[in-house]
């Protein structure tokens, strides 16, 4: 095997709450995760020699250390020095759909991505549990990313379980293409207007974590009730992303407006999306939300949920 394509699917947060604070610096977070359709195509291949080269045809992309897939790669021959030694670089090449800074996850789903391609063509022979491990040490939505699907995430999103797939559903994603949010900033601001809410003992917030369980979406979604699902969308970043950017607060008040399901932004933003019981439905609502708001920095993709992560495809896709 010289080379593999694998497609990297997007996500979106149906629930997303901030526990508390964690003793390593990060958030205690309880997110119901979804993947979506719109993917990432990558494609990798052996080169023979012991460059990593990085290509994307999207120019805001950085193709430089700071990528996300650079840390997956030198975490790999961290790892595993053997095997880049025996096998040598890889050319990697990054056709870019899904948008960028939008808070669906597009960085975390290219660094799960090169997980699985350096995976079989280095020929690790990792497990799926194996490869979640990795996937943590890169990120909070880098172990989601993998498996993909509807599933619960706890901790800092590290602990992933998975719930029974919301396939039949749909959904219209819109972002102000010239918007993007820091994730940094977005949880930082709300540590700093809302850290008086948070449950301070350990015990109690994986007590609470715990409590998710009996949680009317939870229970919702193991009982496929769409309609149910849309009423109980939650997102705490919206406290802190929607006062900052009028934007975004005007995109989800137009979608809303429209009609679906439920409407809600997705993970740290800008963007927002409305679930949807049709394909129709969901073109309905892009059309109207376009005609709406009439500016041509607004992208919107109509695509549906899907019960999958990194997937490998035969050919450029």
């Amino acid at each position: 095997m010289n080379s593999v394509y694998l497609l990297a699917p997007a996500k979106i947060n149906l629930y997303l709450e901030i526990v508390g604070d964690r003793p390593d610096g990060y958030h205690e977070l309880i997110m119901l995760m979804q993947a979506i359709e719109l993917s990432d195509l990558l494609e990798f291949r052996l080169t023979g020699i012991e460059d990593i080269r990085l290509f994307c045809q999207h120019s805001q992309v950085p193709t430089d250390q700071s990528n996300l897939i650079y840390k997956a790669v030198n975490l790999l021959k961290k790892k595993f020095p053997a095997a880049y030694n025996n096998f040598g670089g890889v050319d990697i090449t990054l056709t870019k759909r899904i948008p960028i800074a939008a808070g669906v996850a597009g960085g975390s789903g290219n660094a799960a991505a090169t997980l699985v391609g350096l995976n079989l063509l280095w020929r690790l022979g990792l497990q799926n549990n194996q490869l979640q491990e990795l996937a943590a040490e890169l990120g909070s939505d880098v172990p989601f990313s993998l498996v993909g699907g509807t599933a619960l995430a706890t901790g800092r999103g590290e602990k992933i379980q998975p719930l029974p797939p919301l396939e039949s559903l749909w959904l219209v994603l819109a972002k102000y293409d010239s918007l993007g949010i820091s994730t940094p900033w977005a949880y930082q601001t709300y540590r700093q207007q809302f850290s008086a809410t948070y449950i301070q003992d350990s015990q109690a917030r994986e007590h609470r974590s715990k409590t998710i369980y009996s949680e009317p979406l939870l229970q919702a979604i193991l009982a496929q009730d769409a309609p149910k699902i849309g009423q109980l969308l939650h997102n705490d970043l919206e406290k802190v992303v929607l006062p900052a950017y009028p934007q975004v607060n005007q995109l989800r008040q137009a979608f809303q407006k429209a009609g679906g399901l439920g409407t809600m932004m997705s993970g740290s933003g800008p963007s927002v999306f409305t679930l949807c019981q049709s394909e129709e439905e969901a073109k309905a609502i892009q059309t109207q939300v376009q005609t709406e708001l009439a500016s041509l920095d607004l992208q919107c993709w109509v695509t549906r949920l899907v019960n999958k992560g990194v997937q490998r495809v035969r050919n450029n896709t």
